[in-house]
């Protein structure tokens, strides 16, 4: 309803005010109309200002954040909008959307697929994230253990809706049935872990080297597993403590969590490209993922990378880097992304930010953890069940 309409409106409860034979219920009335305009004023406003509008060209701006219980306060990430042709009014009914994001360390679009390339292969907005903890510095110095695809998961989650409900607010047309997700090592477990939080909301997945699950080789730096080193903590006393739920949730193939998302109807296939020579991300873990994927009734498609893959163009190694990431997403999933391929995937549901339920829920050791769409964009939180009082929080 327009702003004019509601001006007007106010102008007729106040000339009928004016008149001596009003009665006190129409001027209640006229107050409460005049309360409900300024609300929805101030909401607007509001939500203007923490959420910024989409750049017209290829460009960046910062959008809010789900707070991090370990920094407490106002949060915000980098979110880079790549459109094909570099203009928003490019965008036409056959856009989709897709995530590109970047690798454990890494920020803007480093370590995976060039958004720009995607941008115009695929003819999708292309999108990159600095979730939680980009950057060296955030990711492999400071303090804190390394997220492991939670909150960055939501995080890139949220850039996504930015860009959906920008889209939709500007009544643009766009392909609402093509949104996709890839990223390399760090950014391949934030993409799975997304397509885990929004599960009806993705249509095809591309994880190049990411990581499986949260080890405990990697969440302590035990010797003889993965190098990585995530700075969690077995101490229930330390502020780095690693709660068992927290370990499971970040587990992409928790054989329960992989029976919820069946049950939700998930329809997108995983495409996993892993080197079998792998130091970091495990390929042993990777395998096992795809297993429980497979059992589950899960699409997931392992490109399992070996010496005879390697043609020093696309694949130039077997271990952790791979290759160009950007020509091993067009080349193993290309004709799941390609508008114009025969084998190209497209949704026919809502995503889960148009549904905006809270039918995401994942049960843990001690409770679930409940993944909220009620306001468009996901806000996840740890619920306990009632007799686990004495246990240390999740996160």
């Amino acid at each position: 309803m327009g702003w004019e309409y509601h001006l007007s409106a106010m102008h007729f409860l106040f000339s009928i005010q004016e008149h001596k034979a009003m009665s006190l219920r129409f001027r209640l009335m006229s107050l409460l109309a005049l309360v409900i305009c300024l609300t929805l004023m101030l909401d607007r406003a509001a939500h203007a200002q923490d959420w910024p509008s989409l750049p017209e060209s290829n460009g960046a701006v910062e959008i809010p954040a789900q707070e991090w219980p370990r920094r407490p306060g106002a949060r915000s990430v980098r979110v880079l909008v790549h459109y094909p042709g570099g203009e928003l009014q490019q965008v036409n009914e056959q856009t989709g959307l897709m995530l590109t994001l970047h690798n454990w360390g890494g920020t803007d679009c480093v370590g995976t697929a060039d958004p720009r390339v995607l941008a115009e292969k695929l003819n999708v907005i292309a999108i990159c994230v600095n979730y939680l903890q980009s950057g060296r510095q955030a990711s492999v110095e400071d303090p804190e253990p390394y997220d492991f695809g939670y909150l960055q998961a939501l995080d890139a989650l949220r850039a996504l809706y930015f860009v959906f409900d920008g889209l939709k607010q500007d009544e643009r047309p766009f392909h609402s049935g093509r949104i996709f997700a890839t990223g390399g090592s760090g950014g391949g477990n934030v993409s799975l872990m997304a397509n885990k939080l929004a599960p009806t909301t993705f249509v095809c997945i591309v994880d190049i080297c990411g990581m499986a699950k949260l080890t405990d080789d990697m969440a302590y730096d035990l010797p003889g597993g993965s190098s990585l080193n995530a700075r969690w903590s077995r101490d229930p006393e330390s502020p780095n403590y690693l709660a068992v739920d927290a370990q499971e949730i970040r587990n992409i193939g928790n054989p329960s969590h992989l029976a919820v998302i069946q049950e939700l109807g998930i329809m997108s296939p995983v495409v996993v490209v892993h080197g079998v020579d792998d130091a970091m991300c495990l390929p042993d873990d990777k395998r096992e993922m795809v297993a429980h994927m497979q059992a589950a009734g899960l699409t997931v498609v392992p490109h399992w990378i070996t010496e005879q893959d390697v043609d020093g163009s696309v694949f130039t190694g077997t271990s952790h880097s791979l290759g160009n990431r950007t020509v091993i997403v067009l080349k193993v999933a290309g004709k799941y992304l390609r508008p114009d391929s025969p084998d190209a995937i497209i949704r026919s549901g809502p995503t889960n930010f148009e549904t905006r339920d809270v039918q995401v829920r994942y049960p843990t050791t001690n409770g679930e953890y409940v993944i909220s769409y009620e306001q468009g964009y996901p806000i996840s939180h740890f619920q306990r069940r009632a007799d686990e009082t004495n246990q240390p929080v999740a996160e």
